[in-house]
């Protein structure tokens, strides 16, 4: 799924959920999808673009494994974000065991994006 003028799209330091009290508000929401790779909690921002923030357990690895992983979730939102639904906030969980790549990250983004979208998120 890579694209020729990926280098285009950027991941902005504005794009990305910083304060606790955020993840807070996303997670008191309990809006979620999973599949078997990946748990996406989601809410509605008063923004005009979607942020993330990666959330991966120490139960995933060492610290070069977690920083692996929070990597592949940042570079498959940055190829996204043009199919994805703007002003929302979400966090993103990979699932544990899960044989992640930047390409079926993507592909469960979107459509679990594409389910939570067809909720009513507050």
């Amino acid at each position: 799924m890579t694209e020729p003028d990926a280098s285009r799209y950027r991941f902005r330091p504005e794009q990305r959920l910083r304060r606790p009290a955020d993840y807070e508000r996303v997670y008191d929401l309990r809006q979620r999808a999973s599949d078997d790779r990946l748990l996406i909690f989601a809410a509605r921002n008063e923004l005009t673009h979607t942020r993330i923030g990666c959330s991966v357990s120490r139960k995933q690895g060492n610290s070069v494994v977690r920083h692996r992983l929070k990597r592949l979730l940042r570079e498959a939102f940055r190829l996204s974000q043009r199919d994805l639904p703007s002003g929302l906030d979400l966090i993103l969980i990979p699932r544990q065991g899960a044989d992640l790549s930047v390409d079926t990250i993507r592909a469960s983004l979107v459509r679990l994006i594409g389910k939570l979208a067809q909720r009513e998120l507050r």
